[in-house]
């Protein structure tokens, strides 16, 4: 058994000392220890002192943590200043030495003394991250999509509203791909930001793994020329024994401003030739795209499961940049272990907006920060928590009031991986 320490050093890195810390990176998830020189450089320019932290037992990193500016939409389509978490490892043979709880009570102070509303992560397994005040915002879902029964007609032109889809270069999704994620994003509760970076190793300008293989791009063109959606796919070379084509069209990820655009991209996806089989990539829980084939059930869920979890860090700030279902209010008694927030707060919906005052009155709802962490964005149902006894009325009905303001029309959705 290793003996606990309490010398490890936990501090922001230095630049010289990336190489180390993205080597500890790699260990943390049991990829080769070995950084290829291409990765190295291409995730320089990630760097920003101040935003990478590393806990060091002698000149070793035994643990990791990485945080960057972000902008998630709120419910209504504002953005909010947003603290990525990413890059959290802790090396096997320094678990349960609190490392992890150090550099995240540095990075949420620190963010919280920015004045961003929200930290975000995705978590990579789920029981970690709710002793820190996070919760699952948004989920979604991974569809199998059989081919051979979707039911498309092959005489139907596959834009049927007079678009068109057109095979396109890396060059021309980094053109036209950043305007359309804006779109989107910001038609999108729970989409977040996308940088330079993002879309040049999304195209392979920049190859942080040495295995990239470059997709086919294809772009759908609105009537009037518009660029509309987009998707990015491999197909596998895959023959039976008796020489028939099983080719299966994986997605890297499609997006889509219009549902015009979103059924001429899945109905392009499934008219290509020799593919029997269409895998998507993360899709929101409540996508179009079941739907949108003549048999529905042609398309199976493969992976269902939480996404983006958000830490709310003022809740002020947080409740009063979204939008509401309805008018009227609502006095939640809000706990925050941590003291990075919480209290209680009197949230007023009117015509002119949302207002989140501190207040005196009693409570109707009583909940923790992880609990309004997963009701901020309107997936969860608070009758749902209540009846979990995360979520406690101290006025009945108050539940069913609070769904009433809370919950979107549409599910939120974050599409990236981060």
């Amino acid at each position: 058994m290793t003996s606990a320490r309490t010398d490890i050093d936990v501090r922001p890195i230095t630049e010289a000392e990336f190489p180390e810390w993205l080597r500890a990176v790699r260990a943390g998830f049991q990829r080769e220890p070995v950084v290829p020189a291409e990765e190295l450089e291409g995730r320089r320019s990630w760097f920003e002192p101040g935003r990478f932290l590393g806990a060091f037992d002698g000149g070793r990193c035994v643990a990791t943590f990485r945080s960057f500016d972000q902008e998630v939409t709120a419910v209504g389509g504002r953005p909010v200043a947003a603290d990525a978490v990413t890059g959290v490892t802790v090396t096997a043979t320094h678990r349960r030495r609190g490392l992890l709880t150090r550099m995240m009570s540095q990075d949420l102070a620190a963010a919280k003394e920015r004045g961003d509303a929200v930290a975000t992560l995705i978590a990579a397994e789920y029981p970690i991250y709710g002793r820190f005040g996070f919760g699952p915002a948004t989920g979604g879902t991974r569809w199998d999509i059989d081919v051979t029964r979707a039911g498309f007609d092959p005489r139907t032109p596959v834009a049927a509203d007079g678009g068109r889809i057109d095979l396109v270069e890396p060059e021309d999704v980094r053109k036209t791909g950043p305007e359309l994620h804006e779109r989107v994003r910001r038609a999108t509760a729970g989409a977040v930001s996308r940088t330079d970076l993002w879309w040049q190793t999304a195209t392979g300008a920049v190859r942080l793994d040495a295995k990239w293989t470059t997709p086919f791009f294809a772009a759908y063109r609105a009537p009037d020329g518009t660029v509309d959606g987009l998707v990015a796919y491999e197909v596998d070379d895959v023959w039976s024994d008796t020489k028939q084509p099983l080719e299966t069209a994986k997605v890297r990820w499609l997006l889509a401003a219009t549902p015009q655009a979103e059924r001429a991209l899945w109905h392009y996806l499934c008219s290509i030739d020799w593919v029997t089989r269409v895998k998507s990539d993360h899709r929101a829980p409540d996508d179009l795209l079941p739907l949108l084939l003549p048999d529905p059930r042609a398309a199976v869920v493969a992976t269902q499961a939480d996404w983006l979890w958000v830490r709310i860090l003022d809740v002020v700030q947080a409740m009063e940049a979204r939008t509401y279902g309805r008018e009227g209010g609502l006095v939640l008694d809000v706990v925050d272990p941590a003291g990075l927030t919480g209290g209680r707060y009197q949230l007023t919906v009117s015509p002119a907006g949302a207002t989140c005052v501190p207040t005196t009155r009693s409570a109707e709802l009583s909940l923790g920060i992880v609990e309004l962490a997963m009701l901020w964005l309107g997936d969860e149902s608070t009758v749902r928590l209540a009846a979990l006894g995360r979520v406690t009325e101290e006025r009945a009905g108050a539940a069913r009031a609070a769904d009433a303001l809370l919950r979107p029309s549409r599910r939120p959705w974050c599409p990236d991986m981060f």
